[in-house]
């Protein structure tokens, strides 16, 4: 039984050393796959493999058409629209991710992205302070929860939204002190600042619209450490030419960045790379669940975290 790590952007050192230990302690063999550049290359690698682990890599059709023996993909990470979910299930492929291991590590990126835009890049300028602005959490998965624990620290007001929880699930989180939204309008027009959280799914591609940005008011924040998918470019740059004091801060950069900080450069912030997971923590604590559940899948045939039907 082969157990591959492929990691174009690797896990600390330290990170591969405990998930080669549980994978090899169990019994399996180990290999990986660091840094790679080409297609080809995670392609030949994967060709033997009985399961793998994945961060952002891209798990496509032709990769695994190309991995007859493989029985499990596991990302690393909550979001898993980098796996093809069709062609995994065509060939009998468990699909899992390991939800909430890198929740605290986006979430205190959150907050400091939107520090570090407030007072002005830290350019000595007089800035602006986040207590008491009103803070949307649109949707409430792991990483939404863990946003709402810190503003409270922040004493700011934080409003909820989730397309698939009630108000009633949503009161039911008490621990978080949130305010439900019975409606993603109902959330921008309660909201100072809108914080995105949803996956990507084809009902949340571009799902965030000028309907919902005019909503924010005339200095609203939208912060989107979700997918840049979710986000229509066109709108927002609308809102932001509409508006001389709407800000938009990432953590993915938008197909239209060269325009927005062009135009914006005051305004809009994007990280040079993604950065929501990157945290020797978030590391650790994802690349070890994604080992475990390995190790379960195999010998107690457990599926818990599975994505994709069978």
């Amino acid at each position: 039984m082969k157990v591959l790590l492929a990691t174009e952007k690797p896990f600390a050192s330290n990170a591969v050393n405990e998930i080669q230990h549980i994978i090899e302690s169990n019994g399996f063999q180990f290999d990986k796959i660091e840094k790679y550049t080409e297609k080809s290359q995670l392609i030949d690698a994967i060709k033997d493999a009985d399961a793998v682990i994945i961060r952002s890599d891209i798990i496509d059709k032709e990769v695994i058409d190309a991995a007859p023996q493989l029985k499990l993909i596991v990302r690393a990470g909550a979001g898993y629209d980098n796996v093809d979910l069709s062609a995994a299930t065509e060939h009998n492929i468990c699909v899992m991710n390991t939800p909430g291991q890198n929740a605290n590590a986006v979430a205190e990126l959150v907050f400091g992205m939107l520090i570090y835009v407030l007072r002005n890049y830290f350019d000595g300028s007089t800035g602006e302070e986040l207590r008491g602005r009103r803070l949307g959490l649109y949707a409430f998965g792991n990483v939404a929860k863990m946003v709402a624990k810190i503003a409270r620290g922040f004493d700011m007001p934080v409003y909820a939204y989730s397309p698939i929880m009630t108000e009633d699930d949503l009161r039911k989180e008490g621990e978080y002190g949130v305010i439900p939204a019975n409606s993603a309008e109902e959330l921008f027009d309660n909201s100072d600042i809108v914080s995105l959280h949803m996956p990507l799914l084809e009902e949340t591609r571009q799902c965030v619209n000028y309907n919902l940005l005019s909503r924010l008011p005339q200095d609203g924040i939208l912060v989107n450490s979700a997918r840049k998918e979710v986000v229509n470019e066109d709108d927002l740059m609308r809102i932001m030419e509409e508006r001389p004091n709407f800000r938009y801060i990432t953590d993915i950069k938008p197909d239209k960045h060269e325009e927005f900080a062009a135009k914006f450069p005051k305004r809009y912030f994007a990280t040079p790379k993604k950065s929501g997971a990157q945290t020797s923590e978030a590391n650790i604590n994802a690349g070890l669940a994604a080992a475990r559940q390995i190790v379960a899948f195999f010998k107690k045939g457990d599926e818990t975290f599975r994505v994709n039907p069978k």
